[in-house]
């Protein structure tokens, strides 16, 4: 079961993760005990996040050996809000092509381009990356920066 805290409550949690086309910044360990971050593109799905990337990259390895991760999904554009927190990863071979189609039609909105054909080519063996969240703790600056704008 998830914690809750900071800003928002879970309701307001997963609508911040439904609406945000944003990545998601993971950090894992290396197995010398180094950390690790990475940037992927996420879903949200039943309380889960789910990723999608290639079977040889470096992070699966990571996570096979050490499933615990740390993460920060949040804007980059005042007025700054978004999720951080840490929970367990499992990794599934079977789900990452079909997560993968979601992720380009939910970030790229077509699979016309020539990066959403070289994803989603068959040479390409992807897995699933869910990420179970033990705790979330959300912020929003938008009361006190809402009148400041970035350009």
């Amino acid at each position: 079961m998830t914690e809750y805290r900071g800003t928002w409550d879970a309701d307001e949690v997963e609508g911040f993760l439904r609406e945000a086309t944003i990545p998601i910044r993971l950090a894992t360990h290396r197995p010398d005990g180094s950390l690790w971050l990475v940037t992927l593109w996420y879903r949200y799905r039943d309380g889960v996040l789910e990723c999608a990337t290639q079977s040889t990259a470096d992070v699966v390895g990571f996570l096979r050996n050490d499933p615990d991760v740390a993460f920060d999904i949040s804007t980059n554009q005042i007025p700054y809000r978004g999720i951080r927190g840490n929970g367990t990863v499992t990794i599934s071979a079977d789900d990452g092509t079909p997560v993968l189609r979601d992720l380009v039609d939910r970030y790229l909105e077509s699979d016309d381009s020539s990066l959403a054909r070289w994803l989603l080519s068959d040479e390409r063996e992807e897995v699933c990356l869910r990420l179970e969240p033990r705790e979330i703790y959300s912020w929003d600056f938008s009361d006190r920066m809402g009148g400041t704008t970035d350009e």
